[in-house]
C-alpha cells in the first residue's frame, strides 16, 4: 500500500530544518486527533469492480506548534494520515500545514505548507482557490491539501493585502477503478496534462483584499496559475478519462452583510483560460433564532442560489449551473457542543436532489462522536451526478482528540 504518493512538496526538507532551528528556542504545545471511521454504501455499485458494502479505515491528525518567547514567531507541523482496509485509493499521506510565520509591525510573513481560506457561502466556495481540494477525504470540496507558498500581508486603516507565490502545483487525486463516486471511465493519472511548460514546478501568484467597513465584510481576490479544477475529456480510445489541468486567471468577490440575526452572502468569480471567459455566482442568506423555545439553543435558517455559466464542452464539470441549496443548522449550545447541519441542493433545471445530513457530538474532554449522510435522489440521466447514482453513503466517525 504506498500511502506517500501524494506527498509532492518540494519544500518538504527545507522545512524540516527551518521548524527544527526555530522551534528550539521556543514554547511548543501538541494536539490532534486519531479517529476509527466506517463508511457505507448500502446500494450495489453502477460500474464493475467498485467496492460495495463497508469500507473502514483509521487516521491520524496530530499538530506541532511553536511560538517564540516574545510570540512574533510562530511555526505549525501538522501531518494527515489515512489508512483504509478496503480502497487503497483513498490511503494516503499529506502535510496540511508545516510552516514557520513572524509578524513585524504591520506586516506578517510566512514561509512553508499552509491552508488558506477566503469565501463566506456555506454551500459552495467559489473564491476558495489556493488550496488543492482533497476529494478523497470527501465529496464536499471542504477537505483541502497543503500548498506550498511564501505570503506576505499587511494590516492597515484601508484594510489588509495579502500576497501569495505558490510553488508546486498538486493534482487531484481521482478515484481508482474500484473507488466509488468516480465517472464510468476511470481519470488516468499516469497521462494528466498540465498546460505548462514547467508542470508540477509552476509558479502560481495570488493576492486579496479585505476590509471590514461597518456591517460589511468584503474580500477581492486575485489568481494566475494552474486551475485546481481538471477537465477530464475522453481518451483517444474512449476507456479512460484524461485530467487536463488549465493555466487560468480568474477575479474574485466575496460579500457579507451583518443585520441583527441575518448574514446576507454572495460569492462570484470571473475566470478565463477553458476556452471561453466564464462567470460564476452563489448567493443567498443565514437567519438565527437564537434561544429557541426559551432554551440554549439556536436554529439556523440557509438559503443560496447558484448560477454558473461554463460552458461544459470546454470546462471542468459543475454541478452548481443552476441550483437552490436549502438547510438549517441547529446548535444545543449544552457542555458537548452537540450541533447538526443539514441541507438539500435542487437542480432546477431537471430536478435531480442532493441531500445530506451532518452531527457532531462530544463525548467526555477527549472523545467525539460525528454522522454524515449524503443521499441522491430523482437524478436525471443527463445531470453530473447521475454517474453517482447508486454512491449514496453514512459515515461513522468516533475520534480521540488529545
Amino acid at each position: 500500500m504506498n500511502i506517500t504518493r501524494r506527498l509532492r512538496h518540494p519544500l518538504a526538507g527545507l522545512l524540516g530544518l527551518s521548524l527544527a532551528a526555530a522551534a528550539s528556542a521556543a514554547d511548543i504545545s501538541t494536539s490532534g486527533f486519531a479517529a476509527s471511521e466506517l463508511r457505507w454504501f448500502p446500494q450495489s455499485p453502477l460500474f464493475s469492480g467498485q467496492l460495495t458494502g463497508a469500507e473502514p479505515s483509521l487516521l491520524l491528525a496530530p499538530e506541532f506548534r511553536f511560538r517564540s518567547e516574545d510570540g512574533k514567531t510562530k511555526g505549525t507541523f501538522a501531518p494527515f494520515i489515512r489508512l483504509t482496509g478496503r480502497n487503497n485509493d483513498r490511503s494516503h499521506l499529506d502535510i496540511r500545514e508545516a510552516y514557520v510565520a513572524t509578524r513585524k509591525e504591520d506586516w506578517d510573513f510566512l514561509f512553508g505548507i499552509n491552508k488558506v481560506f477566503w469565501g463566506v457561502a456555506e454551500s459552495r466556495h467559489l473564491v476558495n482557490i489556493v488550496n488543492q481540494t482533497d476529494i478523497a477525504e470527501d465529496t464536499d470540496e471542504e477537505d483541502k491539501l497543503g500548498q506550498p507558498m511564501l505570503a506576505v500581508g499587511v494590516q492597515k486603516d484601508w484594510g489588509r493585502l495579502d500576497a501569495f507565490v505558490l510553488p508546486g502545483f498538486r493534482e487531484r487525486d481521482f478515484p481508482d477503478l474500484n473507488g466509488r463516486l468516480r465517472s464510468p471511465e476511470p481519470a488516468d493519472e499516469n497521462g494528466r496534462v498540465i498546460e505548462s511548460g514547467l508542470g508540477n514546478a509552476h509558479v502560481d501568484v495570488a493576492a486579496r483584499y479585505s476590509h471590514v467597513l461597518g456591517d460589511w465584510d468584503l474580500g477581492l481576490s486575485i489568481f494566475r496559475g494552474i486551475s485546481r479544477e481538471a477537465r477530464l475529456p475522453l481518451s483517444p480510445d474512449g476507456t479512460r478519462r484524461v485530467p487536463h489541468y488549465d493555466l487560468i486567471t480568474q477575479g474574485g468577490l466575496d460579500l457579507q452583510y451583518t443585520w441583527e440575526e441575518w448574514l446576507w452572502k454572495f460569492e462570484g468569480i470571473v475566470r478565463e483560460g477553458h476556452g471561453s471567459t466564464f462567470a460564476a455566482m452563489v448567493g443567498g442568506f443565514e437567519y438565527t433564532h437564537f434561544q429557541i423555545f426559551q432554551t440554549n439553543a439556536d436554529l439556523g435558517l440557509l438559503a443560496e442560489y447558484h448560477r454558473d455559466g461554463r460552458d461544459p464542452a470546454s470546462t471542468p464539470s459543475t454541478g452548481f449551473d443552476n441550483n437552490v441549496f436549502l438547510g438549517a443548522r441547529h446548535a444545543l449550545n449544552d457542555v458537548d457542543d452537540t450541533q447538526a447541519l443539514a441541507g438539500t441542493v435542487i437542480d432546477l433545471g431537471d430536478g435531480t436532489m442532493s441531500f445530506f445530513v451532518e452531527a457532531e457530538r462530544r463525548i467526555g474532554d477527549s472523545w467525539k462522536i460525528e454522522a454524515e449522510l449524503r443521499i441522491l435522489a430523482n437524478v436525471d440521466a443527463a445531470n453530473e451526478l447521475a454517474a453517482f447514482r447508486r454512491d449514496s453513503f453514512a459515515n461513522l466517525r468516533l475520534s480521540r482528540h488529545f
